[in-house]
Parts: structure tokens; C-alpha cells; sequence
């Protein structure tokens, strides 16, 4: 009543009421996504409003997209995409954990239950499920290839169907190797993803150099040239207007030419700088020259250049230009006055492929692979924007297992392991009511194995039967999504990362606990006088 006297808009769900709203929005946002799991999961068909289709499987991609409307479910998406946002995975289990959770508490909340109790057990099982995650961690020269290999397509089959994964598996692996550099922090951002649609998804492939989305503008440009000098510079080698308002009269058409010529030289003057360079460094017939520049160059200059034999790009991007510098050497110049060989990068091999209207640069063969392109191509864009998503979850996958040092079963086996562990932990160090929220939580880790078995068409109750048995028998197993049996993901090669598992259980179980202590629902902003209030 009292709400009521400040805002007479104002509406309030209470007790059971609330926490009954909060269980059923994180069960109805469960029920969208956990079909998505794993890689036997399915796809969604997202259509916007203009009518554009977009196919998905990844969780991150479809909670962002979606429009979601309640409030409980919006913030659940927000904790799962940020989870996306730290670790680059583990978005779908993250929602998943936090709405069974939930459900887990229902049938307690319903005996009578305090939901305080439930919040406090859930914090003694998030920090012995932490400390699992460390005992069941496997440490292994993260530099490895072939581990990083079984990471990466471990990441990609939950994405893609398995054998465009297993085709993409070493190329994303590659990518993180190459980029790398001692004692340095990994930029996935050296590694540029390029689209074509063109052929199909199968001849995506690494560039170890840069793809630039553009070409020459000149028709009398070679199109291909080997052992080359690339001079990447941010010079303007076209006539700028002056930025004062001036009026220049003139009486003959021998002024106007002297005009014109003195107006051209400011720019010719800096082409032939560059033109000189040329020619003192490519002093054999098997050399070239490539001038990469981040500003305009006009149609004068441009046929300068192409009567030397020098490819000229102009309107370069910005991160094309710090790659550029990264992978082919040199420096990049702001002024053509002093011009050396010093600051001069070199690649094997620069060409130009023409698609439809669109023009390629390749830059291959560079002396340092600390930026690299993965060319994905498609034959509609549907498929390349899957692919797309995929790739990024896959670098992000391979980038965390080096930074980790370690990595972490997978295929469910360290829920079945984690459950096990928080039982025997009630049983022997827990005292009191305190025991059935930490019962609640074991229970909950399993839907992750659950899931995968429902998703691959097997019974999950058999499922989980079957792994426990297996695991009490010593044996650290996971579930065959193929034949429904037991597997050893350590012998399999499937392995999850150790930090978006240590994500997923931390932040679940601190939005899973808010939710609980929700005791009133307060629909009383100001955005709401005078409107209807919110349904």
C-alpha cells in the first residue's frame, strides 16, 4: 500500500509470486537454447524485421539478436553474452546452468525451504566446484600443436557440422601460432578475417600475409609482381585546396599553364621521391615495388607510378597498415623527405584477384607471420557468417588454452566428476540445511550432459546412469555423442578451456543466488506514469 501512495502506476509481485516469475523466465529462455548444444545441436532461423535470415547455432550470436522482453530473462542473456565477452565461449552452458539452478531450487522453495539457505549452499558448492576444476585440470605444454589441434576442433564442431570444422581446425590453429610473439600478449586482431562469396565454404584458407579489400586504380598497373618492397606511408600525393578562400586572376593562357604546373609540382615533387627510391633499391630486373598508402593518390600521380612499374593502393585502412608494418618489415612513413631502404618491408609475392566488381590484394610470403588473413568464402552469406562466428570462437579457444596453460576434459565429463565430488562433499563436511543447496547445485551441473545426450537423440536419464557408473569405477569419462557410450575425452582429444569453465560456474551461481533473494518485483519507474504498466 504504501507504493501505492507514492506511485498509484506502481505494481509489485511478491514472495513466491516473484520468485515464480524469475524460475519461469530463466526455464522459457532454457527451452530455447539448450537445442543449440553441443555438436549434435540445432540450428535457429532468426528473421528481422527487414526479412534478412540469419542460421545459428551459437548462443552469443542468438541472444544477441533476439529481442528479449522480460526483465529476468534480459539480464540472464546480459550475464551469458558477457561470459561470451571474457572467455569467448561457453555462453548456451552458461544459461542453461543458471536457469537449472533455478529449476533445482524450485521443488526445495515449494517444501518450504528459505531461499537464503539454498543461496548460502550454493556458495560452499561454487567454491568446492572451483576447486574440482583445479584438481581436474590438465596441465600440458599448451604450444603444443596437436593439442591445440583438438581444441580448436572442439570449439568448431559445436558450431559447424563436423567436416567444414575439421577443415577449418588447422587453418584457426595456424592463425593463433603465427600471430604469436614471445613474452607478448596474443592480439587476435592480427589476424584478419576476409569474405568472399565465392565458391564454396570448403576452399576457405590461411593467408599467411595480408588480403586487402581493394585494388589498383589505374588500367596500365601490373597486376602481379614478385620480390618486392613494400612502402606503406601515410602521405597525401594529390593537389589539396587551399583552406583559405583566394581569387587568382590571370591574362593569358601562358599564366594559367604556369599555374597549373606550379600546382602539379607540389605533388609531382613527392611522387618523384618515391619514384627515386625505386630505383635505387630495385637495381636488378627481378625486383619491384609496391606502394601501399593510407591516403588519396590522383590519377596524375597513379600514371607516374604505373609507367614504374609500381602497384599503388591508396585509402588504405588504418589496421591494414599496422599489419602491414607487423608482417612485411620496415616502418611506416608520415613525410617522402628522407626516403631509405630502411623503411622498406618485403614480400614474395603481391597480386591482385578481381571478384564481380570487387577487387583482392594479396600479400604474400613475408619475412614475419605476426599478422595473418583467413580468407572465408561461401556461396551465399548465410554460410559465410556462420563460418564467421565459428572462426572467432575457435582463435578465442586456441588463445585461451596457451594463456591457461591447461585444459579440462570435456563431453561432460567434468560435470559427472564435479557432481560426484560436491555429493560426497554434503556427505561429509556439510552440516544442516545448508546440504540441499549444495545438493541442488550438483544436480544442476548435470544438465550439461543432458543436454548433449537429448541433443544427440539418446535417453538422458540412461545417459547419465551410464557415466556415473563408469565414473565410480575410477575412469574420468564423457559421453560418446556418436554410439551413446562412455569415452575417455583425454584419449579423444576433447578438451574445454579452463577459464570459460571457471566463467560459467562463478557467474552462474552469483546470478542464480540474486535471483533467489528476490523476495518483490517493483514495477514503479518513472518511465511508467502514466502508461500502462509493463506485463
Amino acid at each position: 500500500m504504501s507504493l501505492q501512495r507514492v506511485n498509484p502506476n506502481a505494481q509489485s509481485d511478491k514472495g513466491n509470486r516473484a520468485l515464480g516469475m524469475n524460475i519461469s523466465a530463466a526455464k522459457g529462455l532454457q527451452e530455447v537454447l539448450k537445442t543449440n548444444l553441443g555438436p549434435k545441436g540445432t540450428l535457429k532461423m532468426l528473421v528481422s524485421g527487414a526479412g534478412d535470415i540469419k542460421l545459428t547455432k551459437d548462443g552469443n550470436v542468438l541472444l544477441h539478436e533476439m529481442q528479449i522482453q522480460h526483465p529476468t530473462a534480459m539480464l540472464i542473456a546480459r550475464t551469458a553474452t558477457s561470459q561470451d565477452d571474457i572467455t569467448g565461449d561457453g555462453t548456451t552452458s552458461a544459461v542453461l546452468l543458471i536457469a537449472e539452478l533455478l529449476k533445482q531450487s524450485e521443488r526445495f522453495l515449494h517444501e518450504g525451504l528459505h531461499p537464503r539457505i539454498l543461496a548460502d549452499g550454493f556458495e560452499l558448492a561454487k567454491n568446492r566446484c572451483l576447486e574440482l576444476l583445479d584438481e581436474y585440470k590438465v596441465t600440458r605444454d599448451t604450444l603444443e600443436r596437436e593439442l591445440l589441434i583438438n581444441v580448436a576442433r572442439t570449439s568448431l564442431r559445436t558450431k559447424l557440422h563436423q567436416r567444414l570444422a575439421d577443415a577449418l581446425t588447422d587453418y584457426v590453429t595456424d592463425a593463433v601460432l603465427a600471430i604469436r610473439q614471445p613474452a607478448k600478449p596474443i592480439d587476435l586482431f592480427m589476424v584478419e578475417l576476409m569474405t568472399m562469396q565465392h565458391k564454396n565454404e570448403f576452399d576457405t584458407k590461411l593467408i599467411k600475409g595480408i588480403v586487402l579489400d581493394h585494388g589498383s586504380r589505374h588500367p596500365d598497373m601490373p597486376r602481379r609482381l614478385t620480390n618486392c618492397y613494400i612502402l606503406t606511408c601515410n602521405v597525401s600525393f594529390e593537389y589539396e585546396k587551399s583552406e583559405v578562400n583566394a581569387q587568382i586572376m590571370y591574362g593569358s593562357a601562358d599564366q594559367r599553364e604556369k599555374l597549373v604546373d606550379a600546382e602539379r609540382a607540389f605533388v609531382d615533387d613527392r611522387v618523384r621521391k618515391v619514384i627515386d627510391l625505386k630505383r635505387r633499391v630495385c637495381d636488378t630486373g627481378d625486383k619491384s615495388f609496391v606502394l601501399i598508402n593510407q591516403k588519396g593518390i590522383d590519377p596524375p600521380a597513379l600514371d607516374m607510378f604505373a609507367k614504374e612499374g609500381i602497384i599503388a593502393l591508396r585509402r588504405a585502412k588504418r589496421r591494414n597498415m599496422e599489419r602491414l608494418t607487423l608482417a612485411c618489415g620496415g616502418a611506416p612513413v608520415n613525410s617522402v623527405d628522407e626516403l631509405d631502404a630502411q623503411v622498406l618491408g618485403r614480400a614474395d609475392l603481391v597480386y591482385e584477384q578481381t571478384l564481380g566488381e570487387d577487387k583482392y590484394t594479396f600479400v604474400e610470403g613475408v619475412p614475419n607471420t605476426f599478422s595473418c588473413t583467413l580468407l572465408v568464402k561461401g556461396p551465399n552469406k548465410h554460410t559465410i557468417n556462420q563460418i564467421q562466428d565459428a572462426v572467432r570462437d575457435g582463435l578465442r579457444a586456441v588463445k585461451n588454452t596457451i594463456e591457461d596453460g591447461c585444459v579440462v576434459p570435456g563431453a561432460g565429463a567434468f560435470e559427472i566428476a564435479a557432481h560426484a565430488g560436491l555429493m560426497r562433499f554434503k556427505n561429509e563436511q556439510v552440516t544442516g540445511r545448508v546440504k540441499l543447496g549444495v545438493q541442488a547445485f550438483a544436480d544442476a551441473l548435470l544438465v550439461i550432459p543432458k543436454t548433449l545426450a537429448a541433443n544427440s537423440g539418446f535417453d538422458p536419464i540412461d545417459s547419465i546412469v551410464l557415466l556415473q557408473e563408469e565414473f565410480s569405477r575410477g575412469n574420468l569419462v564423457g559421453l560418446d555423442l556418436a554410439s551413446g557410450e562412455a569415452l575417455s575425452p583425454v584419449q579423444e582429444g576433447i578438451w574445454d578451456n579452463y577459464r570459460v569453465l571457471r566463467q560459467m560456474i562463478n557467474s552462474s551461481a552469483v546470478i542464480a543466488t540474486q535471483l533467489l533473494l528476490v523476495d518483490e518485483v517493483l514495477r514503479a519507474g518513472k518511465n511508467l506514469q502514466g502508461k500502462q504498466p509493463m506485463q
